[in-house]
C-alpha cells in the first residue's frame, strides 16, 4: 500500500466529523479495529487538512468508552510524541472506567508500556490507582519508577507519602526529582528533613524540585530545618536553603539570612544577600544598602547590585 493510501479514512467517518458529531457511538464494539484506527489517525494528526477534525475525533474515540482502552494501551509503544499525548487525552476523557484495563496493564512485560500506563493513571486522577502505583514504584526500570512516583504525586493521596520519601534516595536522579515534586504535591511535611538533604543532590533537577516543594510545605517547620542545614557538610545544601528562605520571605527567614551574610564563605554570603533582596524587593526593611555596604568582595557586590536593580525594575 502506498503512503498516499495508507491512511485513507472511511468516508462515513469524515462526514460524521464534518457534521459536528461529538461521538460516533456509545458502544465501541460496533466498530472494527481498522475503523477505530482510522479515527485515531485523525485524532493524532498534525496535518493542516485535519486541523479542525482533531478534537472531534478525540471526543468521538472517548465517547466509544472503556472498551477501546486495550487498543489504546497497545498503541503506547509508539515513537510519536503526538500519538502518546493523544492517547493520554482520550484516556482522561474516558476517565475512571479506563482503570479496569490500565491497572492490569501495569503487569505487562514491556517497561515502555508500563511507564506510559503510569503516566495515564496519574492524569486520569482516580485514587483507586494509588496502591497499584505504590506496588509498581520499585520496578526494575527507572523510567517506570519515575512515572509511578510522578503519578502518585498527581493523585495527591497521602497513602503515597512513604513511597515518595523513600524514592528521594533512588539511585537515579530523575526518580529523585519526581519524588521531590510529588512531595510538594502531596504536602508531605514529614519529608521536610529528607527533602532538605536533596538540596545537595548531585542532580540539578532534583535540587531545583526540592527547592520548589519546600516552599509549598509548612513554612515554620521548613524554616526550623533549614536553619539547622546551614552547617551541613555539603555546602550546597546551605546555599540553596538560602534561596528557599528568600522565597518564604518571613521575618524569621530573613533573620537566618542576615546571619549568613556575615559568614566567611563568599558563596554563602552571595546566596544569602541575593535571597534577602528577593524576600523584600521593595526594601521595606531597609536591608538592601546595609548588606551592600557590608560586603567587601567585588563579585558578591556585583551580584547584590544586580539583584537590587532587578527588584527595582519589577516595582
Amino acid at each position: 500500500m502506498t503512503s498516499r493510501f495508507k491512511y485513507v479514512i472511511p468516508i462515513w467517518i469524515l462526514v460524521s466529523l464534518f457534521a459536528g458529531m461529538t461521538c460516533l457511538s456509545a458502544n465501541a464494539q460496533t466498530y472494527t479495529i481498522s475503523e477505530i484506527d482510522s479515527v485515531f489517525v485523525i485524532a493524532s494528526s498534525g496535518e493542516v487538512r485535519y486541523r479542525d477534525m482533531v478534537q472531534p475525533a478525540i471526543d468521538s474515540l472517548a465517547a466509544m468508552g472503556s472498551d477501546i482502552v486495550p487498543q489504546l494501551i497497545d498503541k503506547f509503544t509508539t515513537k510519536s510524541a503526538r500519538e502518546r499525548l493523544t492517547i493520554i487525552q482520550i484516556l482522561k476523557k474516558i476517565g475512571s472506567p479506563s482503570l479496569q484495563y490500565l491497572i492490569p496493564a501495569l503487569s505487562r512485560p514491556e517497561p515502555l508500556v508500563v511507564q506510559r500506563v503510569c503516566w495515564a493513571l496519574g492524569d486520569v486522577r482516580d485514587t483507586a490507582a494509588v496502591n497499584p502505583l505504590i506496588n509498581i514504584s520499585s520496578h526494575a526500570s527507572w523510567q517506570v519508577r519515575e512515572k509511578a512516583v510522578d503519578a502518585l504525586g498527581k493523585l495527591k493521596d497521602n497513602r503515597a507519602d512513604g513511597t515518595a520519601i523513600s524514592s528521594l534516595t533512588d539511585s537515579v536522579g530523575q526518580v529523585r526529582k519526581a519524588a521531590a515534586v510529588a512531595i510538594g504535591r502531596l504536602g508531605t511535611n514529614d519529608a521536610i528533613r529528607e527533602l532538605t538533604s536533596v538540596l545537595g543532590d548531585e542532580f540539578y533537577g532534583a535540587r531545583m524540585s526540592a527547592m520548589e516543594s519546600l516552599v509549598k510545605l509548612d513554612s515554620s517547620e521548613v524554616i526550623w530545618v533549614l536553619s539547622d542545614s546551614m552547617i551541613s557538610a555539603n555546602e550546597l545544601v546551605g546555599h540553596l536553603a538560602c534561596r528557599v528562605l528568600g522565597q518564604i520571605a518571613t521575618d524569621e527567614a530573613r533573620d537566618i539570612l542576615l546571619l549568613q551574610v556575615e559568614t566567611g564563605s563568599v558563596r554563602r554570603r552571595a546566596h544569602a544577600a541575593v535571597a534577602i533582596v528577593a524576600s523584600d524587593p521593595e526594601d521595606q526593611c531597609g536591608f538592601h544598602q546595609q548588606i551592600l555596604e557590608y560586603e567587601r568582595d567585588r563579585l558578591v557586590r556585583i551580584q547584590i547590585e544586580s539583584a537590587i536593580k532587578s527588584a527595582d525594575s519589577e516595582r
